[in-house]
């Protein structure tokens, strides 16, 4: 038996137990993997609150590293004693786990495997944010809400390292700094100014080509007003709650815009494309266009605090909970 955090109900910070699970042999196109370090994501808190539902009891988690144990028939993607990591099938808070074979990525040797699990959903997320779900080219002006978050932090130093200037959003001077020392060239702190006003003084009231938005209810409406006739709006997280609904009608009065509700999961269905994206990934990261910043570690048994802080904004970049 290992140990895990299960919730067996939806609800705060206080449904996530820590208890003894039973993890099995590897069956077909499985592999057995023991947990290194555990990414801590917004995401976890959406499935714990029950806006994303889960069939209970469920193990959190949707991002980690760790050694394969065991593989089961038919395995051909990864060998007992690898290292690899993974995002997206839940089920990471645990101490060890069974996993489909091919959702996993073998690590080069010169990332560790904290690096991995904080960078894995986060970064694979800017990956495809700002190469394929709209490619920022030299010049683009950007917007990204949450610019010290995990995403934030490494999407700023992506679309700067791709030639964009780069707007961004932080709730206090502190992250405004974080946010400026990884790529943001304006950071913008929301408990003071009003965005969309700052975004049109920065930009001379042109308005940028693309928002990146994960924060949802809170910041969608005036993410529209920031954008160029025919920008793109990429809603892709729900951090204030999520947007209500609204006509399109409103995209075409504010300029013919674009809106997307993008996941990892549709981007990495194929394994060549989960592979293509860690690649990307891994090739910025070792050139040094990108820092991977671990602000904040836990012991995986205390994921309610770390919960709570990731709700209550204490924490910036990424957070990782250790087995």
């Amino acid at each position: 038996m290992i140990m895990a955090i299960r919730i067996h109900e939806t609800g705060g910070p206080e449904v996530l137990r820590w208890e003894g699970v039973e993890v099995g042999h590897a069956g077909p196109g499985e592999a057995r993997l023991r947990h290194t370090a555990v990414g801590l994501n917004f995401l976890d808190t959406y499935h714990r609150a029950g806006l994303y539902p889960l069939a209970l009891p469920a193990v959190l988690g949707s991002e980690a590293a760790g050694v394969v144990e065991e593989i089961g028939p038919g395995v051909t993607e990864v060998r007992p004693g690898d290292r690899v990591a993974y995002a997206g099938p839940i089920g990471a808070y645990a101490q060890a786990r069974l996993i489909r074979a091919d959702r996993l990525v073998p690590l080069p040797p010169d990332i560790s495997d904290r690096a991995a699990a904080a960078m894995m959903l986060k970064g694979m997320t800017a990956q495809y944010l700002l190469r394929r779900t709209c490619r920022v080219e030299p010049g683009d002006l950007v917007l990204v809400h949450a610019a010290a978050g995990g995403v934030g932090l490494i999407a700023c130093q992506w679309a700067k390292h791709l030639g964009a200037t780069v707007i961004g959003t932080v709730s206090t001077e502190a992250k405004a700094t974080l946010a400026r020392e990884h790529g943001c060239d304006h950071p913008i702190v929301t408990s003071r100014e009003e965005f969309v006003a700052r975004v049109r003084e920065i930009t001379g009231g042109r308005g940028v080509r693309v928002v990146y938005d994960s924060v949802g209810k809170d910041t969608f409406e005036g993410s529209l007003d920031c954008l160029q006739p025919l920008g793109m709006m990429v809603s892709y997280g729900n951090s204030s709650g999520p947007v209500p609904p609204f006509s399109p009608l409103v995209l075409a009065a504010k300029g013919s815009l674009f809106l997307t509700r993008p996941t990892l999961m549709t981007y990495t269905a194929r394994r060549e494309d989960l592979l293509a994206t860690a690649a990307e990934l891994f090739g910025v990261v070792r050139s040094g266009a990108v820092r991977i910043e671990i602000r904040q570690t836990y012991p995986l048994a205390e994921a309610a605090q770390a919960h709570r802080d990731l709700e209550a904004r204490r924490t910036t970049g990424s957070t990782v909970l250790l087995p």
